[in-house]
Parts: structure tokens; sequence; C-alpha cells
């Protein structure tokens, strides 16, 4: 027998929230950005390649959702300004910041270019720290008034900034970085409702990993590697959990991976 019942579907998870997600135009970002889309929010895409999160957002439109592209170099405090501004006059609000945009090179610190550590530095930390301070009053905002009563701040980190290795001193650095901000900034802001976490992944079949960081994973075979949206389950699994509880770090390897 049919039912009589008037109940409206359950709302999805993410319904009525803004996100965005650095780092969009492919691999891990583009799953987050893809997997907040599917559980109802809002999300603006931030990257370089402006082609890329065009064809993104349109698919994420086509689906039902609802995206914004923003095309950036998040080179500084300026950059990230502009990037807040525009996804928060375009929706209103921001209760999800995603900063995954990363760049790697490996070499053994001699033979290594300085030009390749100022970009590591200014992508996996640089942007991280401007783009988390200009953030920051929206996701307080969004804590203190939004629809889940929570906020979320999320960074892309790596198992190298927990172990470091030869011939990636600067990349380790630079995730070790990012890993002992997002614990500070977690202190600072957790008794105002803003959950700050850190996923730190293993090998991950990604285009930085197809380029300066492929030699990173040794003799373990690529087919074996991590796939972008096994790690962007977990950044999804922190932003799901109930306003009461905080998942401040997962670290997802390769099963196959041994350090």
């Amino acid at each position: 027998m049919p039912s009589t019942s008037s109940q409206a579907p359950q709302e999805l998870p993410l319904s009525g929230t803004v996100s965005l997600v650095t780092g969009a135009s492919s691999g891990i970002g583009a799953e987050v950005a893809l997997g907040i889309a599917r559980r109802g929010g809002a999300v603006a895409l931030v990257a370089r390649r402006a082609d890329r999160l065009k064809d993104l957002a349109a698919r994420i439109e086509e689906d039902g959702g609802t995206a914004l592209a923003v095309p950036a170099e998040l080179s500084g405090a300026e950059s990230a300004r502009a990037v807040v501004d525009a996804v928060t006059t375009r929706f209103g609000r921001l209760d999800i910041l995603v900063n995954n945009a990363g760049y790697g090179v490996r070499a053994d610190v001699e033979d290594s270019d300085p030009e390749d550590w100022d970009s590591m530095v200014d992508v996996n930390v640089r942007a991280v720290l401007h783009l988390s301070r200009c953030a920051l009053p929206h996701l307080l905002s969004a804590a203190a008034g939004g629809p889940r009563g929570v906020a979320d701040l999320v960074t892309t980190g790596s198992v190298a900034g927990r172990i470091p290795r030869p011939h990636n001193s600067v990349y380790s650095a630079t995730k070790h970085a990012v890993g002992s901000f997002t614990e500070a900034l977690r202190a600072e802001v957790t008794g105002r409702g803003v959950r700050v976490g850190i996923v730190e992944p293993g090998m991950v079949r990604t285009e930085m990993t197809a380029g300066g960081q492929s030699s990173a994973g040794g003799a373990m075979p690529p087919e074996k590697w991590l796939a972008p949206a096994d790690v962007a389950r977990s950044v999804l699994f922190m932003v799901e959990q109930p306003p009461h509880a905080a998942v401040n770090e997962i670290m997802v390897r390769p099963t196959a991976q041994e350090h």
C-alpha cells in the first residue's frame, strides 16, 4: 500500500553550506569539491587553471549542484583576500575551507633549485596561512549562526610532514609547518565552534606525483597508490561529523606503503 506520509525528503548533510576548495582543478581537490556538491553544499573552486575550473563547475551544475569557479594564483595576502571576498560576495557566507593546493619537487639540498624551495613555501605554507586568516572571520560567523552550528577548516598535509626523507627535505618541511600551524590554530578557535583538521596522505596518483614527486613512491608500483577519491573521503568524513565531534587528524596511506 502506498505511503501516505507527508514527511519531507531527508536534507543532504551539507545543505545550506558554502565551501571553498583550493587546488580544485584536478586530483584530490576536484574529488573533494564533487563530494561536497553531492552532499548539498555550494562550492567555490579555486586554482590557477580557469578552463579546468569551468569544466568542473559545469559538471557540478549539470548534476544539480551549485559551483563558482574562482581562478587565482594564491601567492600572498592580497590574492587570498580577493578569493575570500569573491566567494562571500557571491554566496554571503563561508562554512568550510579546504586548503588543498600543493606543490612538490624532490632533490638533494645541494643539487636543488632555490626557486623550487620558494614555490613550495609559497603554495604549501604561505597560501595556507593567508587564506586561513582571511577565511577565519567568516568561519567564526558561520559557526555562531549557521545551519550546522559549526564550521570547518581542513588542510591537506602529507605523511612527508611526519616522516622526513632524503631528497624531499623542503617539501617535508613545508608539510611539517602546516601540521604545526593546524594544531595551534585548532587550540585558538575550537572553543568558538571552528573545527581545524589536517589530512596527511601517503602516495596518491595525482598530477603532482606524476611529476615533481614521482620518485617518492620508491619500489611501490603506482597502481598500489591511493586514488584522489580515497583522500577526499577523509576530508568529507571530517566535515560531516556532528557539531560536538571534531576529527582533527587523519593519516591515510596505501596499504602497501611501508613508510
